[in-house]
């Protein structure tokens, strides 16, 4: 085995590490940590530290770490059948079955699953998909898709243009042309503090009845949404605010694109976050939960009436151009097989809402009255802080002070993982449904202490 001091060296050395400030990582002045292990919702590194993960990874180790029957799973398929393609018909047993389940779980009206590798290259997919249904309805300027600001629907060329963080359009050229963006159904951020939510909910609506008048409804394809703004503040909706803006989108014929990599699979103690509020769209994006990360798979759901044009398109154009070489790959299909059951076995949609309540109230406990916390909000098993200068005139901290990551740092010091959201001082939290309501109690005092430790 490497020594701690060679493996550190040759990480500096050689791996290009995804968001993160490659200068100062390479010239070793950025935190490096080599994770070894896990068990439950604990991760354990080459040091020997024991870390509490509040973000289940990014999100997305939903049954926690350590589960041998997904590993099992996965070793066994690939001493049966470790890869063959999807392309032209074929198949596995184990792509088969977890298509099945996936849509015995989501909505009704929902017809075929396509198996990607990553919520990224799903949205790829839903994108080509939803400029393909214009074409073969005979609509060729109906191609613009409508995202919301701060919100996250990957980083590739299109889907980093959908994603509405300054950050991932940074000296990347993007957005791309046919992206448009409106307001996030952020109440705490909005513009008029006398706003009721009700208020927020019309002026939120009134802004993409605007967008839609400038640019010609002729001219949008779709709208693109998480049930539960994510990586842009872990943000729920204002009461009414899907149903508000799918009726807009029904009167002008917009196809509706549910992101659900964060909400599916029971973060908000429901299936699917469209479930829980009630939406009916064209497409759903599922991954992360899929397989609890233990392989990459990645799904684009298609509801009925957009399958059928596909299969139009396919009757009028012969085979339809799309596909990955790693397309229902059998080995990851295995890991969601074995995944899914094991959240039905244990129960774990119902223990994420349950413990997601006691989280998200213990946090309100222990930080709703200092000074510096401007909201306390979650849903199901995700919850964030937002911390600002002052409270009553809801003043931000400048960028530069990086206030949540120093908070997030003394968390870290204390044994607990949190994450420091972009474009804010806002403090993230979603941990795995195993999560004990032990272990929720110290993600909330241990944030209490850190949050003093910085700001008294």
């Amino acid at each position: 085995m490497l020594s701690n001091d060679e493996l550190a060296a040759w990480d500096r050395e050689n791996l290009f590490h995804p968001s993160t400030h490659l200068g100062q990582f390479a010239r070793g002045e950025a935190p490096q940590r080599i994770v070894t292990g896990g068990e439950g919702a604990t991760i354990t590194d080459r040091d020997g530290n024991r870390l509490l993960d509040g973000f289940a990874g990014l999100y997305c180790v939903n049954v926690g770490y350590g589960r041998p029957e997904i590993a099992e799973a996965i070793a066994e398929q690939a001493r049966a059948l470790p890869y063959y393609h999807a392309y032209a018909g074929h198949g596995s047993e184990a792509a088969i079955r977890l298509a099945k389940m996936v849509l015995d779980r989501a909505p009704a009206h929902m017809s075929k699953v396509y198996f990607g590798l990553s919520g990224s290259d799903a949205n790829e997919t839903n994108v080509k998909l939803v400029w393909y249904y214009n074409n073969i309805l005979g609509r060729p300027e109906k191609k613009k898709i409508i995202s919301r600001m701060r919100g996250y629907h990957g980083s590739g060329l299109m889907t980093g243009s959908l994603t509405g963080l300054e950050l991932f359009h940074r000296k990347f050229d993007l957005p791309l042309d046919r992206v448009l963006h409106t307001q996030a159904p952020y109440y705490f951020r909005r513009p008029d503090p006398a706003m009721s939510e009700a208020d927020f909910t019309a002026f939120l609506v009134a802004e993409l009845e605007a967008l839609i008048a400038r640019e010609g409804a002729d001219t949008i394809a779709a709208f693109i949404g998480e049930p539960v703004l994510g990586t842009g503040g872990l943000v729920p909706p204002p009461p009414g605010y899907w149903p508000a803006v799918q009726e807009v989108l029904a009167r002008h014929d917009i196809l509706l694109i549910a992101d659900e990599v964060v909400t599916g699979f029971g973060r908000l103690g429901s299936m699917f976050g469209s479930d829980h509020y009630g939406l009916k769209p064209d497409f759903i994006t599922i991954a992360k939960g899929l397989t609890s990360a233990y392989a990459p798979l990645s799904g684009s759901i298609v509801s009925d009436r957009v399958w059928k044009v596909l299969e139009r398109g396919t009757d009028e154009n012969g085979v339809i151009g799309h596909g990955w070489t790693y397309s229902a790959h059998p080995l990851c299909a295995a890991a969601g097989i074995a995944n899914l059951e094991l959240i039905d076995r244990l129960g774990l949609v119902e223990a994420a809402g349950k413990v997601g309540a006691h989280l998200n109230a213990r946090m309100t406990e222990a930080l709703g009255d200092h000074p510096n916390v401007g909201e306390v909000r979650g849903a199901g098993l995700l919850c964030a802080v937002e911390i600002v200068r002052d409270r009553d005139t809801r003043t931000f901290f400048d960028a530069a002070e990086g206030v949540g990551g120093k908070v997030v740092a003394a968390m870290m010091r204390r044994g607990v993982i949190a994450r420091a959201m972009p474009q804010g001082d806002i403090i993230g939290f979603a941990p795995p449904f195993c999560l004990t309501t032990a272990e929720a109690d110290r993600i909330a005092e241990t944030t209490a202490e850190a949050l003093r430790e910085v700001l008294g």
